[in-house]
């Protein structure tokens, strides 16, 4: 199944005069992140009316920020999850068919500098491709030295063993929420970014919807549904705690928070320190943690770590000891090391590691470990953790939970397995690799479209047109420099300070397509902040 070809034009005040409109949806999602994008696709290709609002821009969060890695979770072998391991691997394969222009296979290599760790790793790894059966990308190959050096010629070659190859996937993760959103607006949903959810309302004790506020001009609205489904991520505690407080007259103790978020960091760098269109993956190093070197979009992606935080920053500061591990860590994989002078970006995602209250309804039986689904007494459904790769299997474990509840009818899952997004009506073997530079490319069947748009021929910097900031703002929801730069482009996290020289650019043209704020001053102080690397101590 394919979508529509013309794309749905996303005026902002045609989009608020629909939510202003007198009207009971089926769904309403608070969170434009993937799990909620995916919930409301799945939700309004079965029929249901689907409304979704976002407080900031669809992504801005988690979403955004990932590794960009499309995979299965070999780590999960280790554990023994068998199961979260087929679901990832299924949900794989159905990513990188319904979007490939924006989600491809990428070939990994594990440098092995022991001898013992080939076969350790490589027998983990064919098990991981018999796991995968058809939906395998690539068989699993025990490298050489001369081998590893091939595919990876920045790799250390003081004490090299060889290496193993292996397949899992990679993604441009804010493009493709995008993508989400708008093929579930084609599916009939009204999706509207900037719409915070400020409070819920009660029928008889249950949820009856939610009263929204416009961020950019103040308006209030009151969204009717009968299921309200919380998804957002990090932040999905704050809803609980409004609907707790509404409903504690039973002597029930207060909401206690489900999440407990830790931080992911990642740093740009320049093509140059991998050499080529492999992945580098280190899946023990001096402390145990695994590190990523990745080619994506021209640069090379270098991460991650996991630390505790106790804060919900939109915009995490790494911390230092973050960045001396990455760095440190990629010097003695690389033959030469990345320092601070080099990181053209830094980047920080929160992740919802999930804690499930025992006091707040019943955890959904039959879920991927990963993710939680919670229904409230008063019926707030909640759905938080999880992973990018398993987004749509995370939408229907949601809807057959509000089934269940009776908040919704009960309707076949299974329509989106097959479901194309916007912008793959192209023809076989278009798609250009996502590790390659940006351009009309990461628009699928949709460049054309782009490219007869006015200032098509004015390149603002390699990659990024005038008629692509104009298409931003007509078809993909942008109203900001920062929608346009961080997630329809993704320069800010390529290259903050070219993307900063940018911002003036960018807003004149937003601010003669949307008329509204484009908020430069804004980005150039976020541009600094994706510069700024904790000081050495």
């Amino acid at each position: 199944m394919a979508t529509q070809n013309k794309p749905l034009l996303t005026r902002r005040a045609d989009l608020m005069a629909r939510l202003a409109e007198p009207r009971h949806y089926d769904v309403a999602i608070v969170g434009g992140g993937a799990t909620g994008l995916g919930v409301a696709l799945d939700a309004a290709a079965r029929g249901f009316s689907v409304v979704l609002v976002e407080s900031h821009d669809f992504a801005k969060g988690t979403s955004s920020r990932a590794t960009k890695l499309v995979h299965g979770g070999v780590r999960y072998l280790a554990q023994g999850n068998i199961g979260l391991v087929r679901e990832a691997l299924r949900e794989r394969s159905t990513l990188l068919h319904n979007a490939p222009y924006l989600a491809q296979p990428l070939a990994f290599v594990m440098p092995t500098y022991h001898w013992w760790e080939k076969p350790f790793y490589g027998i983990g790894l064919t098990l991981y491709d018999v796991l995968a059966g058809k939906a395998g990308l690539g068989r699993t190959e025990f490298l050489s030295r001369a081998e590893a050096l091939a595919l990876l010629p920045t790799a250390q070659a003081q004490g090299l063993k060889g290496g193993v190859k292996y397949w899992d996937g990679q993604f441009n993760d804010a493009r493709l929420a995008l993508a989400l959103g708008r093929t579930a607006a084609v599916q009939g949903a009204l999706l509207v970014n900037y719409c915070r959810a400020v409070d819920l309302f009660y029928e008889q004790g249950k949820v009856a919807g939610l009263v929204c506020e416009d961020t950019l001009s103040g308006q209030a609205y009151r969204i009717e549904s009968h299921c309200v489904v919380n998804a957002a991520g990090v932040w999905v505690d704050e809803l609980r705690q409004k609907d707790g407080q509404a409903n504690q007259g039973d002597g029930r103790r207060p909401t206690q928070p489900m999440v407990a978020p830790s931080q992911g960091v990642h740093m740009v760098v320049d093509r140059e320190f991998l050499g080529g269109d492999t992945a580098l993956m280190v899946p023990k190093t001096a402390d145990g943690r695994v590190l990523f070197a990745v080619p994506w979009l021209g640069k090379v992606i270098l991460g991650t770590t996991d630390t505790p935080r106790h804060d919900l920053a939109r915009e995490p500061q790494a911390f230092q000891e973050e960045v001396d591990f990455i760095l440190s860590e990629a010097g003695r994989y690389l033959r030469r090391a990345p320092t601070r002078a080099d990181v053209k970006s830094i980047w920080v995602g929160l992740r919802p590691l999930v804690k499930p209250p025992d006091d707040e309804g019943e955890n959904t039986k039959g879920l991927s470990r990963e993710h939680t689904v919670l229904v409230s007494r008063s019926g707030l459904v909640t759905v938080t953790g999880g992973k990018w790769t398993t987004y749509r299997a995370m939408a229907e474990d949601v809807l057959a939970e509000c089934a269940a509840r009776s908040l919704i009818d009960a309707r076949a899952a299974g329509i989106t397995v097959d479901l194309k997004l916007v912008g793959a009506d192209e023809a076989p073997g278009q798609a250009h690799s996502i590790s390659e530079a940006p351009g009309l490319h990461a628009y699928g069947s949709e460049r054309a479209l782009v490219a007869s748009l006015p200032g098509a021929q004015t390149v603002l910097c390699d990659g990024l047109t005038e008629a692509m900031v104009r298409f931003a703002a007509r078809y993909e929801y942008a109203v900001t420099v920062e929608d346009v730069l961080a997630r329809r482009s993704r320069l800010l996290f390529l290259d903050a300070r070219l993307a900063s020289s940018l911002a003036a650019q960018v807003g004149a043209i937003l601010l003669q397509e949307t008329g509204l704020d484009p908020q430069i001053d804004a980005f150039t102080a976020l541009a600094e902040h994706y510069l700024c690397l904790p000081a050495t101590s």
